[in-house]
């Protein structure tokens, strides 16, 4: 049987050569959450498209690797390196992979005037349960905090119609601490 022939990475991406930096990440963005295999469970296709995504993203999100890509095609002496889905991850976990790919969509940058500590980083809770439980399942109701969009500033950290103060409702977070809310875990 014969391997299967690599599309260009340009096409798999939706891309074109002379597409900026800022599109290629944002079209590599829109496809990779299309073919996510968090979305796509048990779909094989979607999880070597998104393989396929990440790929060609890596090679042509990277100045040096996509001029040799440019020049050579998939055919570059010495090729790109190891690919994380070849030879596992390294140790590094999941979220870790994701920040670097996506990083304000889970927190990582985030809009200008939010905190920038990464999304439900400050939440914690210990939970005990019996070793029955454990093994056996259970259901917890569990109260988590939750944040709400400042309505005096919308998000921006400062009062309606004024330039960028501190404002009074949120402390220019932006956001407003709820007190906590049941839910099931």
């Amino acid at each position: 049987m014969q391997p299967h022939p690599k599309r260009d990475y340009y096409e798999v991406l939706g891309v074109e050569r002379t597409c900026t930096a800022q599109e290629l990440k944002s079209s590599f963005r829109k496809l990779a959450l299309q073919f996510h295999p968090d979305k796509n469970a048990g779909d094989k296709k979607a999880e070597e498209k998104f393989k396929e995504l990440s790929e060609a993203y890596e090679v042509l999100s990277d100045p040096e690797k996509r001029a040799r890509y440019d020049r050579f095609g998939h055919q570059v002496p010495g090729g790109f390196g190891p690919s994380p889905f070849d030879q596992g991850f390294g140790g590094a976990n999941i979220n870790d992979i994701f920040e670097g790919i996506f990083g304000d969509i889970f927190g990582g940058g985030g809009r200008r005037g939010r905190n920038p500590r990464s999304r439900g980083s400050d939440l914690r809770y210990n939970l005990e349960i019996s070793f029955a439980e454990a093994a056996f399942g259970t259901e917890a109701k569990v109260k988590i905090p939750r944040h709400k969009t400042c309505d005096a500033c919308r998000g921006s950290g400062a009062k309606p119609g004024t330039g960028p103060k501190l404002c009074p409702t949120c402390h220019g977070t932006g956001e407003l601490r709820l007190t906590p809310r049941a839910c099931s875990a």
